[in-house]
């Protein structure tokens, strides 16, 4: 099972008991802000993309943005294609609701996006369609094994965050 993949990469950072697993699902990014009570941007979406080779890239933005065509053109130097459902459950281990950079089934390229860096601490899913864990952006980069910072996504605002959100000053 996918979650408990994850629970185990956790496992090495003892903080295994920090995934949370909700009676809900949080398998969309309104779903998981709403059963976490927190506003969409803080929820971190992992995005799968055909690589340049045989193995997917996956890049993990806040929940409020959409990925840029051109920057992530000029970032990568290929087109933005995204896996099919089938494509993500063979490169990753999760199933698309419940996709993550943790516990994945082969070694790929994980990026972070600076729309999350506006946040104190954010929520990726954690391999299923209801659970989550709260990180900072530090700790993020650190258990996903992030191989950089990009910025490739567009109508995100560092305006959208509101008061008591957890929002990074």
């Amino acid at each position: 099972m996918s979650i408990a993949r994850v629970k185990e990469h956790f496992r090495a950072f003892e903080r295994e008991q920090d995934v949370l697993e909700f009676t809900t699902s949080s398998a969309t990014v309104d779903m998981a802000a709403a059963t976490i009570g927190v506003i969409p941007a803080r929820i971190a979406k992992t995005l799968s993309f055909r690589g340049s080779g045989e193995n997917a890239i996956l890049i993990v933005a806040a929940g409020d943005a959409r990925v840029d065509n051109k920057k992530f053109r000029e970032t990568f130097a290929f087109k933005p294609r995204m896996l099919t459902p089938e494509e993500v459950l063979e490169q990753t281990g999760h199933e698309i609701g419940g996709v993550c950079p943790f516990g994945l089934a082969r070694e790929l390229e994980v990026y972070l996006d600076v729309s999350m860096k506006r946040f104190t601490t954010i929520f990726p899913a954690c391999g299923s369609t209801n659970s989550a864990i709260e990180l900072t952006c530090g700790e993020l980069a650190q258990y996903s094994g992030a191989k950089e910072w990009v910025d490739v996504c567009k109508d995100w605002s560092d305006n959208a965050a509101g008061a008591g959100d957890g929002q990074a000053s």
